[in-house]
């Protein structure tokens, strides 16, 4: 695919699904709608009794929104279509009955720390820093906020999602609950994924997936939710604010 990739391969009963972008593994409309559909397919195989999500390279996990695409959006449609995105891999995630193992070596941004918050247990490095940043580009964290929010709770997420320029650290998001363990180094944090992943290879499958059924009770509407909060944004990007915020910062 070109500007970016989604791969993935099954092995001994484990997934690794695989996202990346030369753009600090920065997510266009083509890689969220392909990352979406290669959860659920990887998701529907009964070979598959575990997930694990990453990104390619070893700085950045991943910067959110293309906003080459943000730019070039030009219409409410548009817009919406764009960041359901987003909405599509996060209820992937979601209803997918494996447990999906979050892998997060470097910094994750908006839409990144939906990701990382839409896995079922999440690893990270001291390089994962975290921030919502759509605030300070006119717009706001609409669509990852349920699942951020289901995750370190809304007294964490509104810090997030309001101060928008700052950095939190891995151990600020480790505290929060984001993470479950962080690291010195991506070769122990790969050892520990591995680890688990083995484990819950030979766990029996009809109790993991009851377990997540439990873990995302509450959230069945999210399908709409989403959707909704998609708008949202589709209509805040089309703003003369939003526009040239994108400008101001792509130019740095």
């Amino acid at each position: 695919m070109e500007n970016g990739s989604v791969s993935s391969s099954i092995a001994n009963g484990i997934a690794t699904i695989t996202f990346g972008h030369p753009q600090s593994n920065s997510l266009p409309g083509e890689i969220l709608r392909a990352l979406a559909n290669e959860i659920r397919s990887i998701g529907s195989s009964k070979e598959v009794r575990v997930i694990i999500l990453k990104s390619i390279g070893e700085k950045t996990f991943c910067a959110g929104a293309s906003f080459d695409e943000l730019v070039a959006i030009d219409d409410l449609e548009t817009g919406k279509v764009f960041f359901s995105g987003f909405a599509q891999v996060i209820n992937a995630c979601r209803t997918v009955d494996q447990l999906i193992i979050g892998r997060v070596q470097g910094k994750a941004v908006g839409g990144g720390v939906g990701i990382a918050s839409a896995v079922d247990y999440c690893f990270a490095t001291q390089r994962a820093e975290v921030k919502l940043s759509e605030l300070a580009v006119g717009i706001g964290p609409f669509v990852v906020g349920p699942a951020v929010e289901r995750k370190i709770g809304l007294s964490a997420m509104s810090e997030l999602a309001i101060n928008a320029t700052e950095w939190r650290s891995a151990e600020w998001a480790k505290a929060k609950g984001l993470y479950t363990e962080v690291f010195d180094s991506i070769e122990a944090m790969d050892e520990a994924v591995e680890t688990l992943a083995v484990r819950l290879s030979n766990s029996n499958p009809e109790a993991m997936k009851d377990l997540k059924k439990i873990f995302w009770q509450g959230t069945s509407h999210w399908e709409d939710l989403l959707e909704e909060r998609a708008g949202i944004s589709g209509r805040l990007v089309l703003s003369e604010f939003t526009r040239n915020a994108i400008s101001a910062f792509k130019s740095k």
